[in-house]
C-alpha cells in the first residue's frame, strides 16, 4: 500500500523531520498541530483559548487538505502542559465537532515545542 504524503500551506511548515499528514489507505495519520500562524510561523497568542482555537484551525487545514473534515476525525491526542487548560479545549471540540466525538486522550506534559500551551495529532479514516 503507497503511503501518500499530505502537504498545506494552510496550516504550518513542519519544524522538523516529519509530514504534516500521511495518508496509507483509507487511514491518515495527523501529525501534531500546535499554535502557529501558517504564514509568519509564530505563536499566535500567549492566550490558551487563542492558542486551542489556532491549533483547530491548523488541524482542519490538514484534514481538509487530506480530503476530510473533522466527521472524519476517529482519534485525537491533546497534549497540555497545564491540564487545567483542558475545559477550553473540551469548548473548542464542542464548537468545532459534532457528535458522535472521536476518542480522545488528553496528556500533562512538561513543555512543547515553541514554548506552546497545547498540540493535538489524530487520525482520520476516510472512505466507507
Amino acid at each position: 500500500m503507497a503511503r501518500q504524503i499530505i502537504k498545506t500551506d494552510k496550516a504550518p511548515g513542519a519544524i522538523g523531520a516529519y509530514s504534516q499528514a500521511v495518508r496509507c489507505g483509507d487511514t491518515v495519520y495527523l501529525s501534531g498541530q500546535i499554535p502557529l500562524v501558517p504564514e509568519t510561523m509564530e505563536k499566535v497568542s500567549d492566550d490558551v483559548r487563542t492558542q486551542v482555537e489556532q491549533v483547530f484551525t491548523n488541524l482542519a487545514a490538514v484534514v481538509e487538505a487530506a480530503g476530510g473534515s473533522f466527521d472524519d476525525v476517529v482519534k485525537l491526542n491533546v497534549y497540555l502542559t497545564d491540564l487545567a487548560d483542558f475545559p477550553i479545549v473540551n469548548e473548542v471540540m464542542a464548537a468545532r465537532f459534532e457528535e458522535p466525538y472521536p476518542a480522545r486522550a488528553a496528556i500533562g506534559v512538561s513543555q512543547l515545542p515553541k514554548g506552546v500551551a497545547v498540540e493535538v495529532e489524530g487520525i482520520m479514516h476516510l472512505g466507507a
